[in-house]
Parts: C-alpha cells; sequence; structure tokens
C-alpha cells in the first residue's frame, strides 16, 4: 500500500515520497481488512487530512479530534481511501480525493470504501542515533532525489530561508485544501523564490502546476508566505 521511512509505525509525516535520505531505512506497509462504512456529514468538515503516496493511493493521514470520521471508531489514520459513493478513486491525488470529499452535500450520507494496512512489527523499536550514526555512509548533508525522469541526483539541503518558507506553504496547503504534500509546497516555494512580484508568481504556478486551479486568495497567501520567509519574518 505505502512505505514509511525510519519507521515501522503508521506515521503519515513518514510516508516515502520523492525524497530518500542516504541512511534512511524503507518500511513496507502491505493491504489488510477492507471496510465499508456509510458516513453521515453533519458539518461542512469531515475532519481529515488527505495524503498520496505518488503512485495513485491517497490515504487519511490525520483525523482532527472531535470531529465527524474521529467519532467513527472504525476510520483510522493510514486507513487507504479506494472509493467514495462507489466512485473508484484508486489512480487519484490527495488534493483530487479531498475535493470530492469537501463537495460532498451536507446533511446527507455517502459510502467510503477504505482498506486499513496489515498491523505487524509492534515489537520493533525505532533505530537509535547511535546506530544511524555509525554506519559512516554519509554525514547526512546530502539528500537522493528519485525523479520521474533522469537519474537519480544527490542534491544540497534546501536553505533555511526555504525550509520555512515550505513549512508555511505546506500549513495553507492543508489550511485551504485539507492536503499536507513537502513536494508540491517545495515546487511552489522554488517557483516563487526567485520572484520579483505575485503576478510573475502566479503565471509560473499556472504554467507549472496549472492543473490544481489554485484560488487566487491561497496563490497571494502563497506569496505572503515566501516573502516572510525571505525577509526573515519566520
Amino acid at each position: 500500500m505505502f512505505c514509511t521511512l525510519n519507521t515501522h509505525r503508521l506515521d503519515m509525516d513518514k510516508l516515502l515520497g520523492g525524497q530518500i535520505g542516504l541512511e534512511d531505512f524503507i518500511f513496507a506497509h502491505i493491504r489488510g481488512q477492507k471496510k465499508e462504512l456509510e458516513v453521515y456529514k453533519s458539518e461542512d468538515s469531515l475532519g481529515l487530512t488527505i495524503t498520496d503516496n505518488g503512485a495513485g493511493y491517497a490515504f487519511i493521514k490525520r483525523i482532527k479530534e472531535g470531529s465527524i470520521i474521529h467519532r467513527m471508531q472504525l476510520i483510522n489514520v493510514g486507513d487507504m481511501i479506494e472509493s467514495i459513493n462507489g466512485k473508484n478513486l484508486i489512480g487519484s491525488r490527495h488534493f483530487e480525493v479531498a475535493r470530492t470529499l469537501k463537495e460532498l452535500t451536507r446533511g446527507k450520507t455517502f459510502m467510503l470504501k477504505l482498506c486499513e494496512p496489515r498491523k505487524a512489527f509492534d515489537m520493533i523499536g525505532q533505530r537509535s542515533s547511535s546506530s544511524a550514526n555509525s554506519s559512516g555512509i554519509s554525514s547526512g548533508k546530502g539528500t537522493l532525489r528519485l525523479r520521474a525522469k533522469g537519474p537519480p541526483t544527490v542534491e544540497e539541503l534546501v536553505s533555511v530561508i526555504e525550509e520555512k518558507a515550505i513549512q508555511k506553504v505546506d500549513d495553507l496547503l492543508e489550511s485551504y485544501m485539507g492536503i499536507r504534500d513537502r513536494e508540491l509546497a517545495g515546487t511552489m516555494v522554488e517557483l516563487g523564490i526567485d520572484k520579483q512580484n505575485p503576478d510573475d508568481f502566479s503565471k509560473a504556478l499556472d504554467r507549472t502546476l496549472g492543473d490544481f486551479a489554485f484560488p487566487d486568495e491561497f496563490v497571494f497567501d502563497v506569496w505572503g508566505a515566501i516573502g516572510d520567509a525571505k525577509a526573515g519574518r519566520y
């Protein structure tokens, strides 16, 4: 279903994406029990944050305490979303799944089909920092980046300014779209870090990420977040 980096636990903040550190361990989580539930949407927000593994599978990353989904004991972090009201979502990106959930009519029920990861490795502890550093492979100053086209490359870590900007943009993605995606946030920061005005930034977003159809308010807030980071307003 998905892989996590450096932990066997269902920690969706450790979901394997496009970057693998030179000393990382990868843990694979395979399919477990399938679940089909009827959910009553009594509020506009279901309380879900969605992520994906970049390979066509979307997962529940976070459940807000006290939310509709939190009150349903059978839905858990790490569950894969297979379909909503019979619509197959395998192959969809996390923002598409989040949009589908958001567009569901309030005051009505919908069918949610999930697949939970098989629970295993509960006896395994996380590796210690000493064991991570004992291999002598590297100092951790580089990141192995896997690209869809071209060979893997080792790149320098992003600057403090870019890191702060990426965090801010990632927070905005969750606020506006109910998703977290550091790769997407990093792409947006990369597009805007050298731009001198919001119009140029907006045009760059349209050229590269036009399929997302970001609202103007969101684009403006992202530009502001990048500007704050560049000015040292963390």
